[in-house]
Parts: structure tokens; C-alpha cells; sequence
């Protein structure tokens, strides 16, 4: 089975490395499902059933999106607050996600070593993600880790996007 993408970029035309990230992934529609969550839901009023369903037709799951104030742009958090529901995600019944991989794709503004206990924000990207992973753990997911590309603020960065792509895809294709 595919893996579902969801990007949840406010402003994905504008966007560097998560609009090329899209275009890759476009590539290979047999290997991917791009769910735009921005293009899809503009008024943020969620199809909980459809979105729901959309994932049941999938094996993995990623979550594509920008780090948006050291978190996720809001309408992935409401999608996840709206999807993820009690009997369907957690709780007696609810084994959706049970064992499924996820993980996360992540462009981050500021350089990697701003992401340290010693940088600028004393806290690394993994510790950052962790309410993420907790939440798969939660949902007994099969969480599978995250990619991060950083520096996009820096105009040094160019060299590295073709390359991120590939390296991107080759994560997704070893969850």
C-alpha cells in the first residue's frame, strides 16, 4: 500500500523545501497520496470521516510540515485533534492507528545547532517533536522517527535542497 503524505504548509507557494518536497513526491504517484491540508480545508472545517478513511487506505502515514512557532502550523493541530478521535485512534476500540508507521518531515527555519542544549533555544528538535511522539505511542502507532531539513532562514542552504529531496524520499521509503 501507498503512504499517505498530509502537508500542512500555510503557505505552500511560497515555500522552498516543502513545495519541492510536494513536487518530488508528485513524482511518484504510485508510492505517494499528497493530502494538502491548507488547499483541502481553506475554511479549517475538517471531514473528520473522510480524512479518517483516507488514512485506513493507507500503511504509512507522514506528517509533512513546516516548524511553526517550535510546533505545527494550527490547522495540523486541529486535524489532529479532529481525526485522531476516541474509538478510532485510542481507547477500547480504538486500534486505527495501532502498529501503522508514522513519522514527521520537518523544515526548520534556523540552523541545527540553534536546536541544541547549548544553541540559541536550549532545546533540541527531538525534544521539541516529543508531544508528537507521544501522542503515536499513545495511539500504539509504529512511530517511526522524523527528517528535518534546516536553515532555510540562511541563503547558504540552496546547495543542499535537491539533495534533501532525495534523502527525504529515501526516508519515507524505509519507514
Amino acid at each position: 500500500m501507498k503512504t499517505l503524505v498530509i502537508v500542512a504548509h500555510p503557505s505552500i507557494e511560497t515555500s522552498v523545501i516543502n513545495k519541492l518536497w510536494v513536487e518530488e513526491l508528485k513524482k511518484n504517484p504510485e508510492k505517494y497520496t499528497i493530502h494538502e491540508l491548507y488547499k483541502v480545508y481553506p475554511d479549517g472545517n475538517i471531514d473528520v470521516e473522510k480524512e479518517q478513511k483516507l488514512i485506513e487506505s493507507h500503511s504509512n502515514l507522514v506528517l509533512q510540515f513546516p516548524i511553526y512557532w517550535f510546533n505545527c502550523p494550527p490547522l495540523l493541530k486541529k486535524w489532529l485533534d479532529d481525526v485522531f478521535t476516541y474509538n478510532w485512534a485510542y481507547g477500547s476500540r480504538g486500534d486505527k492507528l495501532k502498529k501503522r508507521k508514522i513519522a514527521l518531515s520537518v523544515s526548520a527555519g534556523i540552523k541545527k545547532e540553534d536546536y541544541s542544549e547549548a544553541g540559541r533555544y536550549h532545546y533540541t528538535l527531538e525534544q521539541i517533536l516529543v508531544p508528537f511522539e507521544i501522542s503515536f505511542l499513545y495511539c500504539e502507532a509504529d512511530y517511526r522517527s522524523f527528517y528535518a531539513f534546516y536553515g532555510t532562514e540562511n541563503e547558504k542552504y540552496s546547495s543542499e535542497l535537491e539533495k534533501s529531496s532525495q534523502v527525504y524520499l529515501n526516508f519515507i521509503d524505509n519507514l
